[in-house]
């Protein structure tokens, strides 16, 4: 485990992010982006699963601008009170140039091959999710990804790299109607491959969080490992 230094391509400063590496090289990238409760032990775990798989796992701190290195669990109200606060203060285009630019750096990362892709959760997910419309990203995984009906309004023809999604059937933050509008716009999109996870809530994959569940994080994960393989080697 590393942390490199990241340097925002608006001039305002460094973030920091955590790395996770494989064993061997050359390998492919991925961006894991964080969740609401920062770059936690849970993200951070969640790296290094993708390096156990082989990849090259980088995780940037999107907060940086608002608090770096925010750390919370999902275990107490105090600690939910302040992820929401710093969802909303956060700027998500901000973010999304940071992830950009993390993406370029992951390229270029000792023993990288080049290729790279995002995975992100809840935020992430959503971030994941305008990665796969407004970047060059190899291929992007969305984890239950809140709000994505508003992203794909107008459909999902803007996402021209592979893309996978997970939903959670019953996500408190992601509504029946939300999640069908959703699929209804990627379903015409041969580049996009959606899942829906019966009975399970939001964050379903969260290790340790109070809503994981076992088998639906072994079948999610499965097929987020069998994806990033083929796309990023």
């Amino acid at each position: 485990m590393a942390e490199i230094t990241i340097s925002a391509t608006d001039g305002s400063g460094g973030f920091f992010a955590h790395v996770a590496m494989p064993k061997g090289t050359p390998a492919g990238a991925v961006v894991v982006i964080q969740e609401i409760f920062g770059v936690s032990d849970s993200i951070k775990a969640i790296a290094a699963g993708v390096a156990d798989q082989g990849f090259i796992a980088i995780a940037p701190d999107l907060f940086w601008r608002i608090e770096p290195r925010v750390n919370l669990t999902d275990r107490t109200q105090a600690e939910w009170d302040k992820a929401f606060a710093l969802f909303n203060a956060f700027d998500q285009e901000k973010g999304l140039e940071d992830l950009k630019a993390t993406l370029a750096t992951a390229r270029t990362l000792p023993g990288a091959n080049g290729r790279a892709g995002t995975m992100g959760f809840c935020l992430g997910g959503r971030m994941a999710a305008m990665m796969a419309l407004k970047s060059d990203a190899d291929c992007n995984v969305s984890y239950y990804g809140v709000g994505l009906e508003g992203l794909f309004a107008e459909g999902a023809s803007g996402v021209t790299k592979p893309f996978l999604v997970h939903i959670a059937e019953n996500d408190k933050f992601v509504p029946k109607a939300a999640q069908g509008t959703t699929l209804a716009a990627l379903a015409p999109n041969p580049v996009v491959e959606a899942h829906v996870y019966p009975r399970v809530d939001h964050a379903f994959a969260r290790v340790d969080g109070q809503h994981w569940d076992g088998r639906a994080a072994a079948i999610a994960n499965g097929r987020t490992a069998a994806f990033l393989a083929r796309w990023l080697g």
